[in-house]
Formats: C-alpha cells, sequence, structure tokens
C-alpha cells in the first residue's frame, strides 16, 4: 500500500483481468476464521441459546451489510455512471452474488421466532394485557408474516442482483453500443432502488427495531441503508489496497478514482451523522416517555461509553481525515480511516443492538443484555464466511469488464 505510480498501459482481454492469486490466499484465511469461530458459536448455541440468537442477530446485520450495501452501490452506479464505479464494479457484482448464502444463514433468526428466543412479541404470553389488545387488532407482527416477507425481501434483492450480474457478465463477451445498454440498467435501477431502500427499510424494522415493541422511528431505515453503503465502500477500499499491489489494479488505479471513493465515503460518514443526529433531536425534543427510553438505555453506564466511542470514530475522527485531499489520494493514509470506519460500524450495531435485551427480570437487571463473547465470534463467523463466498465469485470473472466504454476514461486519467 504505497503512493499509486503509473505503470504501463493494460490491454483489456478476459487473461489480462482475471483477479490474482492473493483472492485465493484471502478466501482460504477468511473460510478458516468462519469456520473456527462458526465452530465456537455451534458451541455457545448448544449452551446458552437465547444470547447465540441475539448475538447471531448482529453478526449477521453486519455480513448482510455487505451484500445489500453492494446490491445498492451497483445500482447508484449505474444510475450515475461515475468512473469511481468502474473500479469497483465487478467486486459490487461479487458481493451482491452471496445474497444467496445470506438467505440461507437467516434461517437460524427464523428458528428464534418460531422458538420465542429472540422477539418479545413472538411469544404473545410474556406481553402485559395492554400490549397483547393492541397486537389482535394487528397482525404484522406474527411469526408466520415474519417469514413470509423475508421471504420477499430475499427474493426481491435475488432477482436484482441475478439481472444486474447476468448483464454485468456480458460486457466481457459483447461489444455492443453503450447507449442501449445504459438505458436497459437505468430501466431496472431506477425503480429498483426504490423498491430496495423501501425493503431495506422494512427488514430493519421486522429484524432489529421490532425488538423492542414500544419504540419506533421513521430515521431507522435511512440510518441503516446509509450504514450499509458504508461498511461496503470501506471493504471495497480495502480490498483494492490490497489487489493494487498485483495486476490488473495497479495499472487501473489512479489518485483521482481513489479520491472519488475517499469523497463518497466522507459523504456517507456525514450522512449517517446527519440522520443519527436528527433521530435523536427529533424525540429527545419531544421528550415523550414511550420514546425517549430508547437513548436513556443507551446513554448510562458502560453504553454511555460507547455511545462517545461512535461519536468518535463513526464521525468526527474520520470526517477530519478526510476533509484532506491528500489523505484521500494516498492507499497508505486511506486504509486506516476505513479500518477505523468498519470497526465503528461493528460497535454501532451492538449499540443498536444488544441494550434491547437488557430488560428487567424480577427486578433485577437482565445480564443478557451485556456483552458477550459470542457478540465477538458470531460477527466474525459470518463475516468470515461472507469473505471466503465473495472471493469464490470475485475470482469466478474478469477484475474489470473487457468491454466497457469507460476503458477510454481509464487511458484518460493515465495521460495515454
Amino acid at each position: 500500500m504505497s503512493e499509486i505510480t503509473r505503470t504501463e498501459p493494460i490491454r483489456p482481454s478476459i487473461a489480462n483481468l482475471m483477479p490474482p492469486a492473493m483472492v485465493d490466499s484471502l478466501q482460504r484465511r477468511a473460510l478458516l476464521a468462519g469456520v473456527i469461530a462458526a465452530l465456537l458459536c455451534i458451541l455457545g448455541a448448544a449452551t446458552h441459546p437465547h444470547q447465540f440468537l441475539r448475538s447471531y442477530l448482529v453478526g449477521y446485520i453486519m455480513g448482510l451489510g455487505l451484500s445489500l450495501g453492494s446490491l445498492g452501490l451497483l445500482m447508484v452506479q449505474y444510475l450515475t455512471k461515475g468512473n469511481w464505479g468502474f473500479l469497483i464494479r465487478r467486486q459490487l457484482e461479487a458481493g451482491s452474488r452471496v445474497l444467496p448464502l445470506m438467505a440461507i444463514l437467516f434461517i437460524p433468526l427464523g428458528i428464534g421466532v418460531w422458538n420465542h428466543n429472540l422477539y418479545p412479541w413472538a411469544n404473545t404470553k410474556l406481553l402485559s394485557p395492554e400490549d397483547l389488545q393492541q397486537f389482535k387488532m394487528r397482525a404484522y407482527l406474527t411469526p408466520q408474516w415474519f417469514i413470509v416477507r423475508a421471504i420477499v425481501y430475499f427474493a426481491l434483492w435475488i432477482v436484482l442482483a441475478y439481472f444486474l450480474n447476468k448483464w454485468g457478465k456480458q460486457q466481457d463477451y459483447e461489444d455492443v453500443p453503450d447507449l442501449p445498454r445504459s438505458r436497459r440498467y437505468q430501466k431496472l435501477c431506477g425503480p429498483g432502488l426504490v423498491l430496495f431502500c423501501i425493503t431495506v427499510t422494512m427488514a430493519v424494522v421486522d429484524w432489529i427495531m421490532s425488538l423492542d415493541i414500544h419504540w419506533y422511528s421513521t430515521m431507522y431505515g435511512l440510518i441503516f441503508i446509509d450504514g450499509q453503503g458504508l461498511i461496503t465502500m470501506c471493504f471495497m477500499i480495502m480490498l483494492t489496497a490490497a489487489l493494487f499491489k498485483y495486476r490488473p489494479m495497479s495499472q487501473v488505479l489512479v489518485p483521482k478514482t481513489l479520491h472519488d471513493l475517499g469523497n463518497l465515503t466522507l459523504a456517507m460518514v456525514m450522512l449517517f451523522a446527519y440522520f443519527s443526529f436528527s433521530q435523536f433531536l427529533i424525540i429527545w425534543s419531544g421528550n415523550l416517555p414511550e420514546e425517549i427510553h430508547w437513548y436513556v438505555d443507551r446513554l448510562k453506564g458502560a453504553w454511555a461509553s460507547v455511545a462517545f466511542a461512535i461519536v468518535l470514530f463513526h464521525f468526527a475522527i474520520p470526517f477530519f481525515l478526510l476533509l484532506h485531499k491528500p489523505i484521500k489520494r494516498n492507499l497508505k493514509t486511506l486504509v486506516p480511516v476505513v479500518v477505523i470506519l468498519f470497526l465503528a460500524r461493528y460497535i454501532d450495531l451492538l449499540w443498536y443492538i444488544v441494550p434491547n435485551f437488557n430488560h428487567m427480570v424480577n427486578g433485577v437487571s437482565d445480564p443478557r443484555g451485556a456483552f458477550s463473547w459470542m457478540d465477538l465470534a458470531c460477527p466474525v463467523a459470518v463475516v468470515g464466511l461472507w469473505i471466503a463466498a465473495f472471493c469464490g465469485q470475485l475470482k469466478s470473472r474478469p477484475l474489470f469488464p473487457v468491454y466497457d466504454p469507460l476503458w477510454t476514461e481509464v487511458e484518460k486519467l493515465h495521460g495515454r
């Protein structure tokens, strides 16, 4: 990871654009870490099933965010046709093709709904008379419809990813005019992005916000959509830095494109801060007992320190660093920033999910609402398996589309 320097021109062909052997090495290491962590999680599930499901939710949302973030950014790229997308498009395609695996890994959460070990609304015996009356009047939060909606979400996401990847693969074998192809992408990605935002919002409401049946927020979906894009961009920049040591990435990446990726990361950091602060300001100014308890639980005790860490590492430090142009144009300085953001995203998910289980049992705080070793093992398992599957998808195609009109722009950036 050094400063970007020019190399000899690259000849676009399938043979010249295949990913380097380091992808195989990364896949083996990720698979090893994922399997070891998964075995630990299985042991934890056998001894503490309740805690396993709660920790697994954290890991699953983090892994799913990488696939959904890839799909969302891929559609944004096709709509905007930015040069930044040419650099990471194949990586985004590979990330979106991991969605079938994430659909399979959703099964433990589905089991957690049916056996009433995860969501309080799934077991009506645990609801108060007031809550029970409310749930009798609406049938939205039921185990049956929870599973049906999840199937619909994954079906839509996988269909969008299928067509984008199918058409993207054609660019390796067909040299067709750009205008008809662009119109085809825009016809899919325009409405597709709207449906994507709606379904992701509904999914995080079902899977995360419903952990607390007394609280709601209209900003919730936007916060998670931005977080998914942010964690995906961080991963793509880290992977780009690793690939830059080898061809063909070393022949394509230029400081201007890296600067664009840094600017997009900065924009998502600012959006995350804006959405999060807006949610806090609206709820706190309203000062309604049924709303403010969510923040009260997260701003006392050890969780107050976690909240401060999120403000510091998820916004303040990355924001001020990414304002500087030299930092965004150099892999040595940009990669540490995105590593901080990647880890901060994990901390943020803990802050959103874990305190929901810190309820009172017989007047005593439930210790299962505190941090557990499975809160670390489960994310390592899910993300490790995700990276292994991602690498398998990435090495199946050239790292850049062979017949893409943006090759002309790449040559201009290199001054050729």
